[in-house]
């Protein structure tokens, strides 16, 4: 191959595979430096680089080596130099520089039928993956977030689809659930992110995120696209069930009716997409717990509690709506939670008097110990909306003095009592945590305030702790079984970490 032969095997290839000339230039160097390693240093792992002259086509190609300290040594003894065995020849190097030793007499059609061929598959290869990444590069430029296009073929379950020019991937678990896809079928799907293969990049497509499910709404609703109506959440079991949260920006419009269409045209067109998937659509409210009555429609919800500090609702409904309020599996609760975000608890009338009762039964009894009361005051301070010491020690005082059962002394008494009540805990806590040992207070999901509960109990160190059954923390805490797990098994931790050889 002369140099004109060259120059214009990169203009044919640079048209061929519709990539610029240089990025030809560069694969055609390194395919030429892989050719020229076999055929003039087989056996050794040395470091070839080849130019191309990009006016004349002539080629010049050089050995290379890493100058390293000698401190270091070599580690490629094929690739690197010692500092000191080329510092006489090459004064002016450090570390970190390379030494380029030009190869002579690199005559490519005397080295044989071998030497052309591996620098062909060489040149090949490494343009086809260009190739690839140009095309993936000037399709995420278009920002297109659905597709639609022909399975190409299947591998190992994923369907490998042709968009375009682009292969792109929809793996079996981004498939809706009993589909059946074959090779020439045609598919829509979102786009879900580019990953990494064996062979280099690659689109990555779903079918069932709820991102899928607020695209497609979009297209089949243009208030969506205008902006009148916005989709502010959506959560899916895909294939099954669905439900999204709707609001409008524009009074006039009723964003449900508007996604629904007329005769439901809109949301059918949707479900048939979705292989039958069936669509609730409610309307989102700025209010959790508003967003949650709709959100778990078509059941009745009798009554709602917000538990801010644990991100939870608890729902009560009616007996014979209880069946409708979870759904089937647990389906209408789970896609509830999802779409607002917050933990739903379903109960019923009757399990939310006894969580009542429990609850007053310990704030009873808590005020009761704590304040040195009996049981009819205690009641009393319930009734008046009270549910610990720290609101009557800190609570202004009107709202104390608004309590008729007391006179002014046995409120200001009781104050007292909670302020000296909170003060006591204070020290107390304090001083166990002097006692406790790091290991204790340092262990994952351990708070001043059960550290100290652990101390009173005895349990000082986390080997303590790891002692311990469920139950025993449940008793000696007052925290529930699943966090009481969770610190044993913490604890439990340095079990199994590897000693150190003696």
């Amino acid at each position: 191959m002369n140099s004109r032969e060259m120059l214009e095997l990169v203009d044919v290839l640079a048209r061929e595979k519709n990539v610029d000339k240089e990025t030809v230039f560069g694969v055609l160097e390194l395919a030429l430096a892989s050719a020229v390693k076999r055929a003039r240093f087989p056996g050794e792992d040395a470091d070839v680089v080849v130019h191309v002259d990009r006016s004349t086509g002539e080629f010049s190609a050089a050995r290379r080596w890493l100058v390293v300290p000698d401190e270091a040594g070599l580690m490629e003894p094929d690739r690197q130099e010692m500092y000191s065995d080329i510092h006489d020849d090459y004064p002016e190097l450090v570390p970190g520089d390379s030494i380029e030793r030009p190869i002579d007499n690199v005559d490519i059609d005397g080295a044989g039928r071998r030497f052309a061929q591996d620098a062909k598959q060489v040149i090949l290869q490494r343009l086809r993956d260009a190739e690839r990444e140009q095309i993936l590069k000037e399709f995420l430029e278009r920002r297109e977030s659905i597709v639609t296009g022909q399975i190409k073929r299947m591998d190992k379950g994923d369907a490998i689809v042709e968009v375009g020019r682009l292969e792109a991937r929809l793996p079996r678990n981004q498939m809706i659930p009993r589909e059946n896809m074959r090779t020439g079928d045609r598919v829509r799907a979102y786009v879900d992110h580019v990953g990494e293969t064996p062979k280099g990049k690659t689109v990555i497509l779903s079918r069932t995120s709820p991102e899928f499910l607020k695209k497609l709404f979009e297209l089949e609703v243009p208030e969506i696209e205008e902006g009148v109506i916005e989709i502010k959440a959506a959560a899916r079991d895909p294939g099954m069930r669905a439900k999204i949260a709707v609001m409008s920006h524009d009074q006039r419009v009723d964003p449900i009716g508007t996604c629904i269409g007329m005769r439901g045209s809109r949301v059918n067109a949707v479900t048939t997409e979705l292989s039958g998937e069936r669509i609730d659509i409610v309307v989102w409210n700025a209010d959790p717990a508003q967003f949650v009555v709709g959100a778990l429609e078509p059941a009745k919800v009798s009554s709602i509690v917000m538990i801010e500090e644990t991100h939870t609702m608890e729902v009560v409904v009616a007996e014979d709506n209880l069946a409708v309020a979870i759904g089937r599996g647990g389906q209408n609760v789970r896609l509830a939670s999802e779409l607002t975000g917050w933990q739903i608890n379903i109960l019923t009338q009757e399990e939310a008097n006894e969580k009542r009762d429990e609850e007053l039964g310990r704030i009873r009894t808590e005020f009761m110990k704590s304040l040195d009361i009996d049981e009819a005051a205690a009641d009393v301070l319930i009734a008046e909306g009270f549910s610990s010491i720290e609101e009557i020690a800190y609570v202004p005082e009107k709202e104390l003095f608004a309590i008729e059962a007391f006179d002014q002394e046995t409120i200001e008494e009781l104050r007292q009592r909670a302020r000296n009540k909170l003060l006591t805990d204070a020290i107390t806590r304090e001083e166990n945590l002097r006692k406790a040992d790091d290991s204790l207070l340092k262990l994952e999901g351990m708070d001043n305030d059960l550290a100290s509960r652990l101390v009173s109990g005895g349990v000082l160190k986390a080997e303590d702790l790891a002692d311990l059954a469920t139950d025993d923390v449940v008793e000696m805490t007052g925290v529930d079984a699943e966090r009481a797990s969770a610190l044993i098994m913490a604890a439990r931790a340095a079990w199994f970490e590897p000693k150190d050889a003696e």
